[in-house]
């Protein structure tokens, strides 16, 4: 289960429709997405009418299929993650960041054993982890701060829905996971001993779009810019509302949504505008993540943007 299936749901696995290589004017923007707190606001938009035809959202189970869609150019755009943003980058598909769909506060954890009470203790154990999904940059991460090196630990590289499994069976002696992985090995005695709320502004979810499309459909961009925070101002303004469609749609109960709300920020426009900034944390992050990912071996080639943010799509005002 890829970091943004978390919710463990599957909204409507529309596959991706073949033959749309380019994007011109007048076709639609084709938008991948799949399951993650952070990215409702659109399917909030699609649900009240706000997502013009200009745009088109293509569900699928994971991110997987949105980083497969970009490659293939049978997608406009995508929901990633920023390390998956560069993974794309550095296949070879040029991506543009339109805009911060949310930033991890607590949503992702390193849980361990309670004898284990420092990160300098982890060197030698076992430690469950997706090694390509956001749980391995976050690892590099917890590594890094604990003066380890990846050869220091032992690295089990598994999908973190099996985490709570080899947790049980004693396979392993910490994992690196997002909710509701972490609060069932707390539950089980583990210790939160680490989160993203201890790293801030560091895991970011973004809608990304490629060059193709920002170049040559510019105003279908905006218009699914645009749709996100009509959505997320639903979601603010009108929380009770909200959460109880989300709920309903994703097939879950209210009390998880609430849940998932209160491990992520949700950046409004005016957020937005300081982190697409030349000189914003997404692209001080982007740049750390992108080298530290090539030395270790996360990604093959250096992505080589000069710029990765573009704020020009994020409208002037809302309604």
């Amino acid at each position: 289960m890829q970091r943004r299936d978390f919710l463990g749901l599957s909204i409507a696995t529309g596959l991706f429709a073949t033959g749309l290589s380019g994007c011109r004017t007048s076709d639609p923007l084709v938008f991948g997405i799949h399951p993650w707190i952070g990215y409702e606001p659109l399917y909030l938009a699609r649900d009240f009418g706000w997502l013009p035809a200009s745009v088109v959202l293509e569900s699928g189970p994971s991110s997987k299929d949105s980083m497969a869609g970009l490659l293939s150019g049978k997608l406009h755009g995508a929901a990633l993650t920023l390390d998956e943003t560069i993974r794309v980058w550095s296949e070879g598909t040029e991506v543009v960041v339109v805009a911060v769909a949310d930033v991890s506060a607590g949503a992702d954890a390193l849980i361990t054993r309670p004898h284990i009470t420092e990160l300098a203790e982890l060197q030698g154990k076992r430690i469950a982890v997706e090694v390509n999904g956001v749980s391995g940059i976050m690892l590099l991460k917890i590594l890094e701060l604990a003066g380890l090196a990846w050869s220091d630990v032992v690295p089990i590289d598994l999908p973190v829905s099996e985490h709570a499994g080899a947790w049980s069976r004693a396979e392993v002696d910490a994992s690196v996971c997002y909710e509701p992985t972490a609060m069932k090995l707390e539950r089980e005695g583990g210790v939160r001993l680490f989160d993203s709320s201890d790293i801030p502004e560091t895991i970011f979810d973004l809608l990304v779009v490629t060059r193709e499309a920002a170049d040559g459909n510019p105003d279908a961009v905006r218009d699914m810019v645009t749709a996100h925070f009509r959505g997320l101002q639903h979601l603010v303004r009108s929380m009770h509302d909200a959460v109880y469609r989300v709920a309903n749609h994703q097939g879950i109960r209210p009390e998880d949504v609430q849940s998932a709300l209160a491990t992520v920020m949700l950046p409004d426009l005016a957020a937005n505008q300081r982190y697409l900034s030349g000189a914003g944390r997404v692209e001080i992050m982007a740049r750390s993540l992108s080298k530290l990912m090539l030395r270790t071996g996360m990604i093959r080639n250096e992505p080589g943007f000069q710029r990765l943010c573009d704020p020009s799509f994020l409208p002037r005002s809302l309604p």
